[in-house]
């Protein structure tokens, strides 16, 4: 869409279908959220005597589209939210809906961990298959999605790679959390998505590996005693003392929280952490890596 002097088209079908945006039906929060922003909406529009075609055409969307956001059938985007608020004369109530109508992109289960995530003030993370997710670009994250098998739908993909972008804004925080990466040197030697993203994500390893709060470790390859093949470990502290915490290797993958179940896995990491390269030894492995991409 074109801004001030240029002409400015309308969208077409095609885009307004653009995968990502569609509702979960299995999420009860999610589509209440929608189906009473667009019960605003319409009311607002018929207080104010427009038409859906007429305020279609104002908002520079397609007559269908407007269906269905009244109809909590389709997520708005920001901008649509933006530009009813405009049109309707709302005073910004419309146009602050977005903050709750951006997490209903999001699948329940994620919006739960970016919710714990959010919360923590300390994090212990270790990742054995992949890249762990807060630490990977957008290109990777879509790249890994994309080899999937059976295959995501694009809306899955958009879905996912929305709501792990959104994770990042844990690095945003402040007062900072005190974030402990360990990661498996094989994943970060695996090129996924190309040469160009893979480079771009070793990029992204040492620039987050220079803050303040952040520790990233890699675990040698060649290491022969190794407390971390029960897989992936993850340990979120909060501020009045409580923690809780995962691994697919105990209590059949499930979050825990209990003491002792947390001491089991904080002397897993523990030992991983003790294992591996220190952050300055793993910044100059990754700095080599990045050399010979």
């Amino acid at each position: 869409m074109s801004v001030d002097g240029e002409a400015v088209r309308l969208r077409t079908e095609p885009e307004e279908d653009e995968p990502g945006w569609e509702v979960d039906p299995e999420d009860e929060w999610g589509t209440a959220v929608l189906a009473t922003v667009g019960r605003q909406l319409r009311l607002r529009r018929e207080a104010v005597g427009m038409r859906v075609t007429d305020f279609a055409a104002a908002v520079k969307y397609g007559d269908d589209l407007v269906y269905k956001i009244e109809g909590g059938k389709r997520i708005p985007r920001q901008e649509y939210l933006t530009k009813a608020d405009k049109v309707l004369g709302a005073g910004g109530l419309i146009a602050a809906a977005w903050e709750d109508v951006r997490k209903v992109r999001y699948p329940k289960s994620v919006r739960a961990l970016g919710k714990l995530e959010a919360q923590a003030v300390e994090a212990a993370l270790y990742s054995n298959h992949n890249i762990h997710g807060l630490l990977q670009t957008e290109e990777h994250m879509r790249a890994l999605f994309e080899a999937w098998l059976p295959a995501y739908s694009d809306e899955e993909t958009e879905r996912m790679v929305a709501a792990r972008m959104a994770r990042r804004s844990i690095f945003e925080r402040s007062p900072a959390p005190t974030l402990s990466f360990v990661q498996e040197e094989v994943t970060l030697r695996r090129p996924v998505g190309g040469r160009m993203v893979w480079r771009r994500q070793l990029e992204r390893l040492l620039e987050l590996g220079r803050l303040r709060n952040v520790s990233i470790q890699v675990m040698p390859t060649d290491c022969e005693d190794h407390f971390g093949t029960g897989g992936l470990i993850e340990v979120l502290k909060f501020p009045d003392g409580t923690a809780v915490g995962r691994t697919e290797g105990a209590f059949s993958g499930r979050p825990v929280s209990e003491p002792k179940q947390l001491r089991i896995l904080e002397l897993r990491y523990g030992m991983i952490r003790a294992q591996a390269l220190t952050p300055r030894e793993s910044r100059a492995l990754i700095e080599q890596m990045l050399g010979e991409t």
